[in-house]
């Protein structure tokens, strides 16, 4: 069934949408542990057409969430995508039908480590079973039959989302027309890796951590995931993007010779790791970069990542950008040679920016261009009528 709330960790009322699959549904996930009941919330924009062929999955990132194009329930913020979503813009909610869903181990609405297991009446905390993002993609498919779905136009993500495109055109390719990974990998580098390493442990050696069961003790490791997050904030930004926004500007005029926030980088840091603990759960992100980490495409077909794609009828578009050095391009183009080699569909553009990685979050025009005239492109192609401009 579907209804008309969703619910944050914290058990805060959410605007949205949320399916609820039964015991009599369970969710195999990969480590082998059937998963009922599970709650998948999501957003939808736009409408479905008659054909049900218009339909665009966005897939968010490891911080992100379902809530695309308005303002965050708990921050108040923008919606990430924004500049994007909306009438006339490049994805025409007046052509297309985009749907959104908290990704499974999230903290927003859908099943994972924060809600309660139904068994025991507490937080599943630790006792939450690993997930990868093959499990991820099995809880948007649920909703994707749920909505009466066959094939989705495009499904469309960066960064983890990236890695939940490129799972959905190998696992499901009948399922989707295009498919458009940005900024993102066929598998997790080992340096991707040690940061997320470093990041869990940050959040581990919190004493409010609790061996994950902070929720019952009614505390959080908010320092530990603050550090956490800014260690990874530091990987989506450019050295350029870096320097051009703060040098080495002092946040006083003058040193303190001390240990606060002396320069503006720092500050920024600071403050991005604590707002980022007033909208996530530490437990879910120690389970959402593990999935990540597990994320390996090619080793789940033979080790070699062009027999993900062999027979592919997809319609790829690949987008890199040159100053993302947590996913760079060579990995991007990794994808488009394995697309290559089985005669794929496949178009790639590595994007002139100094952004680093968070490149697709912002306004970066030669970004919108290639997505705009890539589905343009496809929904001619598709017969898509033209929304009402």
């Amino acid at each position: 069934m579907s209804t008309s709330q969703s619910y944050s960790a914290s058990g805060a009322v959410l605007p949205g949408h949320r399916l609820e699959l039964g015991p009599d549904a369970p969710l195999h996930l990969d480590c082998g542990v059937d998963l009922a009941p599970v709650t998948i919330a999501y957003q939808t924009y736009g409408r479905l057409n008659a054909e049900k062929s218009n339909a665009i999955l966005i897939c968010h990132a490891l911080t992100g969430d379902h809530y695309v194009a308005e303002r965050h329930p708990l921050t108040g913020k923008p919606g990430w995508w924004q500049e994007l979503v909306g009438p006339g813009r490049i994805l025409d909610t007046d052509r297309y039908f985009l749907i959104c869903s908290n990704v499974l181990g999230g903290c927003m609405g859908t099943t994972g480590p924060a809600e309660t297991n139904p068994q025991t009446g507490k937080p599943w905390g630790l006792t939450f079973p690993v997930i990868t993002i093959a499990d991820m993609v099995r809880a948007q498919l649920r909703l994707i039959d749920h909505l009466g779905i066959d094939q989705l136009f495009s499904v469309v993500g960066g960064s983890m989302g990236g890695m939940q495109v490129l799972e959905w055109a190998a696992r499901y390719p009948h399922r989707v027309f295009t498919a458009i990974p940005i900024a993102a990998a066929a598998r997790h580098s080992a340096q991707n890796i040690a940061f997320g390493e470093v990041g869990r442990q940050a959040v581990i050696a919190d004493p409010d951590w609790c061996e994950g069961d902070y929720l019952l003790h009614g505390k959080r490791p908010t320092n530990g995931l603050a550090v956490a997050r800014m260690a990874a904030h530091i990987t989506y930004l450019s050295e350029a993007a870096l320097h051009r926004k703060f040098g080495r500007n002092l946040q006083g005029g003058e040193l303190t010779y001390g240990f606060d926030a002396d320069f503006q980088v720092e500050s920024y840091l600071r403050h991005q790791g604590s707002s980022f603990v007033e909208r996530f759960d530490a437990n879910c992100y120690l389970y959402i970069t593990r999935a990540m980490d597990y994320f390996d495409l090619a080793a789940d077909h033979g080790g070699i990542l062009a027999n993900a794609f062999r027979g592919t009828k997809v319609r790829f578009c690949v987008i890199s950008f040159t100053s993302d050095w947590l996913f760079p391009t060579r990995e991007s183009r990794a994808v488009v040679h394995a697309l290559n080699a089985v005669a794929a569909n496949v178009s790639f553009v590595e994007v002139e920016s100094d952004k680093g990685h968070d490149a697709f979050l912002l306004d970066e025009p030669e970004f919108h261009a290639t997505l705009h005239g890539f589905l343009e492109g496809a929904a001619e192609h598709r017969g898509l009528p033209r929304g009402n401009r």
